[in-house]
């Protein structure tokens, strides 16, 4: 049995972003009726690439991709009452603005809109492009790391980060509303804007600087790290190399042979004394070092030795991974016009319910004489089995209220899984100990309970302390995991099971219980030994490989991108896991790969690698359907985005611009012929820009109906009307200024939402709470 199966959604959605969370939704079976216009169907059945020779709604990749497992019905959306009838039989709708207007007739349907700014957004946002929500978002103008000033900040890889990441999110919602439904009957409508998700995705970095503790620069390396990480040529390609610690430069110096130019550096100098000028000297020495050898061969040696050195996997790589192969990450698909072809599957494995694709995407309206002829007719729904909610401590709503889960986690990756599991209701007890604390407790602030980076990521989450050295410790925790629901842990690869809390122990202390794990490869596999950080994970997924310009080596997105949308996955895996236990009764283990949760933010390119053979580079600003398409220089250093999806905007675009010459010119006429010459009509374009304001700008093509918006530096981030008001930024408590700016939850919810108000927890803050009325008042003594 799937996880989702008996739920039916309806999905109304023609975005990337909402067909991507119908799509998690029907991998793990799940019921998802694509309601389509007569005729053409989806956009995005016209969107590049279109394989094959002829045209029809059936040849493009990217729909084929993010339509597996769904049904599609023709049904003109102008006949509301036979599409409220098919409404009336599901238990969710996904789509855009409309889905709103739907709710009040359906009371017990879960409503999710999916948006670039938000239901509320100003109407001139709602045509936003991916690339203007990702530049709007800051992620854009620190893209990439250590950037080149005088070269344009860029998309990211692949041409939706911002849809995958929104959609993400929206499934994350929509599952935790149906949890609520499945125990309530009650439905509710989900606001999920793209802009806030991929903002909230920055916390740990934005966090320090809303508070004041860090001032932002508003340079494009706002976002960096120092130290030396970067990107380094070698014989048969690039690696990606990431340091920040005494314990990597020792190993590091082994690596390497310890050649005598390495003295010149101290041990500890790149916690303490890290400059330009040592990043530079060390960069050039490395180069030449690992110029000579293959990239394999480099990192295996590297990570035996505990170096965060790993290959650049291009597009093409990734299906031939032994790793890939052994965990099945992709799925052979036969679609009855692409043909056969390996797709990209999911990066979790569920032990009980795993996601399947088990049919390619639908024909246009293939489904609609057999879903309309059965609207009357009795179906399997999802019905409750078991259900287990619990008392919290702190009553704040939510759908998931009545959920315990215990978090092992440390950093980033995994304190944001819970953190999303928190604002979504759950009474999320994180496990340390004074002697080994989160590592983020201990960056920049004055002690443990006062560091920047764990209070930013932390909020909503209580904290007991144990020691998991201790075999009394140990026990408690083992009683404490009886009580809970889920556990989530991203401890290095074999952590839990030298400690006894494997998922077969786990088991014996609550048979039903749910264990995700994050890890980097996953938890098997020839490469699951090893470990790195977010970088180092899109350096492996493919993603890296994809961004750059035109021409030159791989750049990367900014390093801080991964972790959070890693804890987001897992996040997501863990509520499906939940409603599964709820429907069967059955617990199982989860086991998330932060790899292949990257690969997956570009599914849709893996399977046109796979479908044309083409082969995919860096390829800065460009996009297959859009012209121009591309990040331009304006006045005082700023940059704006500008993606134009069609000839009319084109116009427009001129219009504002006042470039008559560019309108009459016969090679940017159409649309094809802008794609043509891409790299003079960019040229082109930034010449009429370049001494014009940002903002202003902006603001006036977005009036003219031209998606646009100014890159957003830190500072404009965190003084965002439209964050503010959507209440991304919240006060929480703080125990050393009484109040704390955090970012909260990117989405809004009408019936359920979680309140936030409590900051990150002080260490062993909650002891009293888990020893006296989880455990019972002797099961900590000697606490």
């Amino acid at each position: 049995m799937s996880a989702l199966t008996g739920f039916r959604i309806v999905e109304l959605a023609e975005s990337v972003a909402g067909e991507y969370c119908g799509k998690l939704l029907a991998d793990f079976g799940a019921e998802v009726i694509k309601v389509e216009r007569p005729g053409r169907g989806s956009p995005t059945r016209a969107m590049a690439p279109i394989v094959g020779a002829g045209g029809g709604p059936e040849r493009s990749a990217l729909f084929a991709y993010l339509n597996t497992n769904k049904r599609s019905v023709e049904l003109d959306v102008d006949e509301t009452e036979l599409l409220h009838q098919i409404i009336a039989t599901a238990d969710a709708v996904v789509g855009e603005l409309p889905v709103r207007q739907l709710a009040t007739r359906h009371p017990g349907v879960v409503f999710c809109s999916v948006t670039p700014f938000g239901a509320q957004a100003p109407p001139e946002l709602h045509n936003a492009k991916s690339l203007n929500v990702f530049h709007s978002s800051g992620w854009g103008y620190h893209t990439p790391s250590h950037a080149d000033a005088a070269k344009p900040p860029l998309k990211g890889p692949g041409r939706f980060l911002a849809d995958y990441e929104a959609g993400l999110d929206a499934a994350l919602c929509v599952a935790s509303s149906l949890f609520w439904h499945l125990h309530t009957g009650g439905g509710q409508s989900i606001d999920v804007s793209a802009h806030a998700v991929l903002a909230s995705r920055a916390d740990c970095v934005l966090g320090r600087f809303i508070t004041g503790e860090v001032s932002p620069e508003n340079t494009r390396d706002d976002y960096d790290q120092q130290g030396p990480a970067s990107f380094f040529a070698c014989a048969d390609g690039f690696v990606y190399l990431y340091m920040t610690s005494g314990n990597h430069w020792s190993a590091l110096k082994r690596l390497m042979g310890q050649p005598d130019w390495l003295d010149a550096f101290d041990d500890d100098w790149l916690e303490f004394s890290v400059t330009p000028e040592k990043v530079a000297t060390f960069r050039n020495g490395f180069a030449e070092w690992v110029r000579g050898l293959t990239k394999d061969s480099a990192s295996e040696e590297a990570q035996r030795l505990g170096v965060p050195l790993v290959p650049v996997r291009s597009a093409a790589d990734l299906k031939n991974s032994t790793q890939y192969r052994h965990r099945g990450f992709f799925h052979e698909v036969t679609h009855p016009v692409l043909g056969h072809a390996s797709y990209p599957g999911v990066p979790y494995l569920l032990t009980a319910s795993p996601a399947r694709i088990s049919s390619p995407a639908p024909g246009l309206g293939q489904h609609t004489a057999e879903i309309l002829g059965g609207l009357d007719a009795p179906r399997p729904v999802a019905k409750l089995s078991v259900g287990q909610l619990k008392l919290p401590k702190f009553s704040r709503g939510g759908p998931l209220e009545g959920v315990r889960v215990v978090e092992l986690t440390k950093v980033w990756a995994g304190p944001y899984a819970g953190k999303l599991l928190a604002f979504l209701g759950a009474e999320v007890i994180k496990v340390e100990s004074s002697t080994h604390p989160d590592e983020m407790r201990a960056y920049g602030g004055t002690d443990i309970n006062h560091a920047p980076y764990f209070l930013s990521i932390n909020p909503e989450v209580l904290s007991v302390e144990l020691d998991l050295k201790s075999t009394v410790d140990l026990d408690r925790l083992t009683e404490l995991i009886a009580q809970s629901d889920i556990v989530i842990n991203n401890l290095r690869p074999g952590a839990m099971e030298r400690m006894g809390l494997g998922y077969d122990q786990l088991k014996t202390a609550k048979q039903d219980i749910i264990s995700v794990s994050i890890k980097m490869w996953g938890n098997d596999g020839p490469l699951g030994y090893q470990t790195g950080y977010a970088p180092c994970f899109a350096a492996l997924a493919g993603m890296a490989s994809l961004v750059g310009y035109p021409g030159g080596p791989p750049l990367g997105t900014s390093m801080r991108y991964g972790d959070s949308t890693v804890g987001a996955a897992a996040a997501f895996a863990a509520i499906v896991a939940l409603l599964h236990r709820d429907l069967t009764g059955e617990g199982q283990f989860v086991d998330v790969s932060a790899v292949e949760t990257l690969s997956t933010m570009i599914g849709d390119c893996l399977l046109e690698q796979e479908l044309t053979g083409t082969q995919l580079l860096p390829d800065g600003n460009r996009h297959a359907d859009m012209a121009p398409h591309g990040c331009y220089s304006c006045s005082g250093g700023d940059w704006i985005s500008i993606a134009v999806a069609d000839d009319m905007q084109w116009r427009s675009l001129c219009d504002v611009l006042g470039a008559a010459a560019l309108l009459d010119d016969e090679r940017y006429q159409r649309m094809p012929d802008r794609l043509q010459h891409t790299d003079a009509l960019d040229h082109d374009i930034a010449n009429f820009i370049r001494h014009r304001d940002a903002s202003q700008l902006a603001q006036q093509l977005r009036a003219a109906g031209v998606p646009a918006g100014k890159s957003a530096t830190a500072t404009d981030i965190i003084s965002d009307p439209l964050l503010w008001d959507r209440e991304l930024f919240r006060f929480v408590s703080d125990h050393r200024e009484g109040q704390r700016p955090v970012l909260a939850a990117p989405w809004r919810m009408s019936a359920v939402e979680a309140e936030i108000a409590r900051g990150a927890p002080d260490l062993g803050e909650h002891d009293d709470y888990v020893r006296d009325e989880i455990l019972g008042s002797h099961a900590m003594e000697g606490t």
